[in-house]
């Protein structure tokens, strides 16, 4: 039997993933930022991420931060018009949830009536208060902890983190506050195995793991990544289970070919007259100029 067959066919709902956990369930996460995306995503995955890394993945830019709240409407609304079944998370961009409580809560309410089920947003201890104040609007927050790419500029780059002990001490310590702020996952990117692990048991919400070693709840990669659609360098933590750029670049070279030498469109690719009107065309003349 299909692994596809086998999943739920109700919507996946944030209760659900925490009881996973206890179950030993393992929950299987990866982005979206089109409709496309999410209709080949949906049936395989848990959770659907509308990411900000789309400014990285789909709009050219070096890093997230450029990513503004309109362009993560706009994407989430292509994905929510899908109605997945997997649940559907949107994350918050740069400065959308730093500046006031005011002013995050309006953003996140926001995505919620596009159609996400839940929110996730970068940051430890200085986020609580916006995590508290989300879950006490019942709006579902997913945390974000380690190699948290919006801080690319503090962190020098794209470094594993929580290498020395008062980072792993801080983040353990992190996962715990916000777990206790309302948070109903954490997402774990970029950090030591073994600090995912301990964060992972000693916590009783899931957590999903990205370039965090094999112990987490669940495992989380970009849509683009796992089917290899880019080009370069990939991260360590990344494997393409298919090389999906070459793929589809040599598919549309064997049609650029055709259409060059002729054999595209062929009799199957085209429409043809209704009996009769074939003669009416061809003795068909201009008529003279007025």
């Amino acid at each position: 039997m299909s692994r596809v067959s086998e999943l739920p066919v109700e919507r996946v709902t944030s209760p659900m993933l925490q009881r996973w956990k206890a179950e030993h369930r393992r929950i299987v996460m990866t982005t979206a930022y089109d409709a496309v995306a999410a209709h080949i995503a949906d049936p395989a995955v848990d959770i659907i991420l509308v990411g900000d890394s789309v400014g990285n993945v789909c709009l050219g830019f070096e890093n997230t931060l450029p990513v503004s709240m309109a362009m993560m409407n706009h994407h989430l609304e292509a994905v929510a018009r899908t109605k997945p079944r997997a649940l559907l998370v949107a994350d918050m961009p740069f400065l959308s949830f730093h500046l006031s409580v005011e002013e995050t809560i309006r953003n996140a309410g926001g995505f919620l009536r596009r159609g996400a089920a839940a929110v996730k947003l970068e940051g430890g201890g200085k986020r609580i208060d916006m995590v508290r104040a989300l879950v006490d609007c019942e709006i579902p927050v997913m945390g974000h902890l380690g190699l948290t790419p919006q801080s690319v500029n503090v962190m020098g780059g794209f470094k594993v983190q929580g290498r020395k002990a008062e980072e792993a001490l801080r983040l353990l310590d992190d996962a715990h506050r916000l777990q206790e702020a309302g948070c109903f996952a954490l997402v774990l990117e970029g950090i030591p195995a073994e600090l995912a692990a301990r964060a992972t048991e000693s916590l009783t919400i899931p957590t999903i793991g990205i370039g965090a070693g094999p112990d987490c709840s669940g495992q989380v990669l970009v849509f683009h990544d796992v089917l290899g659609l880019t080009e370069g360098h990939r991260p360590k933590f990344v494997r393409a289970y298919a090389d999906g750029f070459q793929l589809l670049h040599g598919a549309l070279s064997r049609w650029a070919a055709d259409v060059r030498s002729g054999a595209f469109p062929g009799p199957q690719e085209s429409y043809r007259l209704p009996e009769g009107l074939g003669d009416a065309i061809t003795n068909w003349a201009p008529s003279n100029p007025t």
